[in-house]
């Protein structure tokens, strides 16, 4: 073995990694941190693979073996992220027709509490007239810049923090019954209630923001986790129609988001349209989708985009739906939760100890 082969090898076993982690269930905060740059990933190990075929001499049955794990790790993460590109099927479909009174419009923002260009946000909510707006680890600073918006929105949740899980809801369309909750860690809010559409249609709705796993935030992903799947498995989507938006500090391609999407049955508009990465903003090629919007299958998507930045980690991002009870034998809903998978998520959400029965 040649210093060539050497060194191709031990970056061929280093590759491997990030793909054995994230198909465990071990949530240590650096093991999950696997699941978010699969983009990045998947295009090291066709660099590596690339080095790879052009390095071994193919003389030694070895030489198959790395060559065939690089190739069956390629091909995992290309699954995971595959339904994410303009190449898959949409799991939503488009909105048809031209007038309707049952449209809803969201921009949801990550503002980043230091951050001071509320200018720029403001312009875009000028610009875009969401119906919505939800904005996250804002504190009493963003809170008195927004409050020109107030004339617009006379609808409101203020949840002013410092400790970068503040959380703002501006509405021009009537909340209804709205509770804020600390479904698992006592400082960490999320908001739920409903919101009446134009056509008198209520919809249900869920504003999160859980704490990542990272060794600066929560050791291990379980009370994320363990928010999101607790929130899924208390979708009613068969008795109302539901909207949940928000940072979730989770990529859309992970086991987390993926078995919340099978619990709920919410779906992703994303699917069949890209990646729509919003995080982060000062790293072009480290970037992954946080920011997210699910709903039931009686929404069709008018548009959907990532705005430009406003000087936050996050890039804000803007959607358009149109409620059309229609779409639902049209547009297929995600597969259910098998029932070692619902085991997992009870275990999940067990060890998250929510503080709620429902929400």
């Amino acid at each position: 073995m040649n210093i060539s082969e050497i060194i191709i090898t031990c970056i061929s076993l280093l590759m491997l990694i990030p793909t054995i982690a994230s198909m465990t269930k071990f949530d240590q905060w650096w093991v999950r941190g696997f699941d978010f740059p699969r983009i990045q990933i998947s295009f090291l190990i066709v660099i590596v693979l690339s080095f790879a075929i052009i390095t071994y001499s193919f003389k030694e049955f070895w030489h198959f073996i790395i060559i065939g794990f690089l190739f069956i790790s390629l091909i995992y993460q290309s699954i995971r992220i595959f339904p994410y590109t303009i190449y898959s099927k949409k799991q939503v479909l488009a909105f048809q027709e031209k007038d309707s009174k049952g449209t809803i419009s969201i921009l949801v923002s990550n503002v980043l509490t230091p951050n001071r260009s509320s200018g720029k946000l403001i312009v875009h909510v000028l610009k875009n007239q969401p119906d919505m707006l939800l904005t996250l680890e804002t504190d009493h600073y963003w809170e008195n810049e927004l409050k020109v918006l107030e004339a617009d929105y006379p609808y409101t949740v203020k949840i002013p923090k410092d400790n970068f899980y503040g959380m703002h809801l501006y509405s021009k369309l009537k909340l209804e019954e709205i509770e804020v909750k600390y479904i698992i860690e006592n400082d960490i809010p999320s908001i739920h209630g409903y919101v009446r559409l134009d056509n008198g249609k209520k919809i249900k709705i869920h504003c999160l923001h859980p704490k990542p796993p990272s060794p600066t935030e929560n050791d291990t992903s379980t009370n994320r986790d363990a928010e999101l799947l607790f929130v899924g498995r208390n979708v009613k989507k068969d008795q109302e129609s539901v909207l949940l938006f928000g940072d979730l500090n989770d990529v859309a391609w992970s086991r987390t988001t993926q078995l919340f999407q099978k619990l709920s049955g919410l779906m992703d508009p994303r699917i069949g349209r890209g990646f729509f990465n919003t995080f982060h903003t000062g790293y072009a090629l480290f970037r992954w989708p946080l920011d997210h919007v699910f709903h039931t299958n009686d929404f069709t998507l008018i548009e959907i985009t990532r705005l430009t930045s406003i000087d936050s980690d996050h890039f804000p991002m803007f959607i358009k739906l149109n409620y059309e009870p229609r779409a639902e034998i049209m547009q297929d809903e995600p597969e259910e939760a098998d029932g070692d998978e619902k085991e997992w998520a009870d275990e999940k959400i067990k060890n998250g100890n929510p503080k709620n029965t429902e929400v």
